[in-house]
């Protein structure tokens, strides 16, 4: 069973980390060009802060929660219209964001186990929603770090990010208009250095179809925050395969992803 105490402390941790790259930036910084198009670092804190805002509602309010999805003008631009309504100069959405995620915790931790929250096209329990607000958390910050030209090491936490990659298999198919195969994958990662043990696997071990390669790699991949093609990731098998074409851990419709640079180390096998 998982321990929603040590998910939300894997929450915070993903948070400061996030936030200790940005609180000391100057104000150029806060506008540099992150590699979401037309989106600065201060767009990308932004995004978060009004994820955790609008995650806070589906915790405690679920009726205001679907009042603020029927009231957006546009439901095509929801998440850009709601990172520039948090935008804000930096001192004040910093505070913004860290008065947000306190208090979504808060509620997450509140939030009777078993309860399924709303959320855009689905629903999730406590857990659910706290491992997708880590998995938001690093991959916006990697888009950050990428913007500042800052490489960070790859942590225990990605596992969370991992787990979640793989159980949204049938959701990257269904959201880019493809049947969900019926055929089970296996992953099987290397994880990064100081995690409990050197490999974290997801699937049955008798399944032919497999991915295998660094959990980094896995994990920037079902973010959309690199293309395959640059990636350490071996598929096995046409499901595996394909999915590696479609892969999406985060809700909503199919995200444009990246193009690939040249260099590519990722395989089909």
């Amino acid at each position: 069973m998982v321990d929603p105490t040590a998910l939300l402390a894997d929450l915070a941790a993903e948070s400061d980390q996030l936030d200790a790259l940005v609180s000391g930036l100057p104000a150029e910084d806060w506008a540099r060009q992150t590699p979401a198009p037309g989106w600065t670092v201060a767009h990308q804190i932004a995004h978060l802060a009004w994820t955790d805002h609008v995650a806070g509602l589906a915790a405690t309010d679920p009726d205001a929660f679907y009042a603020s999805v029927l009231a957006a003008p546009d439901p095509a631009r929801l998440v850009d219209d709601g990172a520039e309504s948090f935008l804000a100069p930096p001192a004040d959405l910093l505070t913004r964001w860290r008065d947000g995620r306190a208090a979504l915790a808060a509620a997450l931790a509140a939030a009777p186990p078993g309860e399924k929250l709303p959320w855009y096209g689905t629903r999730m329990s406590p857990a659910s929603m706290t491992t997708a607000r880590i998995m938001e958390t690093w991959a916006h910050g990697e888009d950050v770090a990428d913007a500042l030209g800052v490489t960070r090491t790859p942590t225990a936490r990605l596992r969370h990010v991992a787990h979640l990659g793989f159980r949204t298999l049938g959701h990257g198919f269904a959201a880019h208009g493809r049947a969900v195969p019926a055929d089970p994958v296996r992953v099987e990662l290397t994880a990064p250095p100081g995690a409990d043990g050197p490999l974290w696997t997801f699937g049955p071990r008798e399944a032919t179809d497999r991915v295998t390669g660094p959990a980094l790699d896995f994990c920037l991949l079902v973010t959309q925050r690199r293309h395959r093609a640059d990636l350490a990731l071996t598929a096995t098998g046409p499901t595996a395969d394909a999915w590696l074409d479609v892969a999406q851990a985060f809700a909503g419709p199919p995200g444009a992803g990246r193009e690939a640079a040249t260099g590519s180390t990722g395989t089909r096998a």
